[in-house]
């Protein structure tokens, strides 16, 4: 990608002289980089660099690096990960970032499409860990909701755990959601006709086609972008991909969704929508996706496919190999 310092911006957008330490280190920055904006990236670039070294004893909350973790987040702070309840205050999010750090001990990160807009903030990073030998990467979106202090007051993670244990455990892992899904159909021609930058006054027709699984009003709004998504090893571009795709995730997912925080730079625009999802894998399971609209027509989704493939029970015995030699 090219550096943040290239990006095209609009008048409401980051100068480079704002938070150029965290400008540095991201591959785009865009948006209102207020001091606490700031403060927060530059304590979040800090966690993903710092090694591990010797991994953290269970709840061990002094270990170096799960204090620069909780050196993020305010004393009374919630966390939202994948498929669970939130984490609420320091002890219960240190001691889950403890065992995580047990587990995958040289987790690593870069920030990627970073957008702030005052007191939030959606970081944009390129995840790799070791798992059985093998280097798992993944995208993750962290949304952070900040005080004036620039520490988090709430959190929620966008990301696939099926990634982790598609390569790992290929034996034990059920079959992905988004498989054989792929573009048919006739392929668009010349450069995509980029949509209109996304305002707030589309909110609720747009939490609507989700609640409402209208595929053709997600469609609509950007019949030309390219689908970035989990289970796609190429963003689709024909109209008959994307609506399978979408239709695919439907058929398993019955989704009750409240709008989130929208984050809006010069070219590009994250939306969450946060709530539940039901299927036959379970009923009322905390779930949620953030939408990207960026540049020259991309359109991308986080979310996380494991509770749509397995129970609660299925995901802990998945966990549970994971963590065996």
């Amino acid at each position: 990608m090219a550096s943040a310092a290239a990006q095209p911006r609009g008048a409401a957008d980051a100068s480079d002289g704002d938070c150029p330490e965290a400008r540095a280190k991201v591959e785009r920055l865009e948006g209102r980089i207020t001091p606490n904006a700031c403060a927060f990236m530059k304590r979040q670039i800090t966690f993903g660099e710092l090694p591990t070294g010797t991994p953290p004893a269970p709840g061990d909350l002094e270990h170096p690096r799960v204090q620069a973790y909780l050196d993020i987040f305010d004393k009374d702070a919630t966390l939202w990960e994948a498929g669970a309840e939130p984490q609420r205050g320091r002890d219960v999010i240190g001691a889950s970032i403890a065992g995580s750090l047990r587990l995958v001990p040289d987790l690593r990160y870069r920030g990627t499409d970073v957008v702030a807009d005052n007191s939030s903030v959606m970081f944009g990073q390129w995840n790799e860990v070791t798992l059985k030998g093998r280097t798992v990467a993944y995208p993750q979106i962290a949304r952070n909701v900040l005080g004036d202090d620039g520490k988090t007051i709430q959190a929620r993670r966008y990301y696939d755990r099926y990634v982790l244990f598609r390569d790992t455990l290929p034996k034990d892992v059920p079959k992905a959601l988004f498989h054989g899904v792929e573009d048919s159909g006739p392929v668009p021609s010349g450069a995509p006709v980029e949509p209109e930058p996304f305002r707030a006054a589309e909110i609720p027709d747009r939490l609507a086609a989700w609640n409402d699984e209208d595929v053709d009003a997600l469609l609509t709004r950007a019949p030309d972008a390219r689908l970035s998504g989990p289970g796609l090893a190429e963003p689709l571009v024909t109209q008959a991909g994307k609506r399978a795709y979408l239709k695919r995730f439907f058929d398993r997912a019955d989704v009750r969704f409240k709008a989130g925080q929208v984050t809006i730079g010069a070219t590009t625009t994250y939306v969450e929508w946060h709530g539940t999802v039901s299927g036959e894998k379970g009923e009322n399971i905390p779930f949620g996706i953030v939408e990207r609209f960026g540049p020259d027509g991309a359109w991308e989704l986080y979310f996380d496919t494991l509770p749509l493939v397995a129970t609660g029970d299925q995901i802990t015995t998945l966990f549970q190999k994971l963590a065996q030699p």
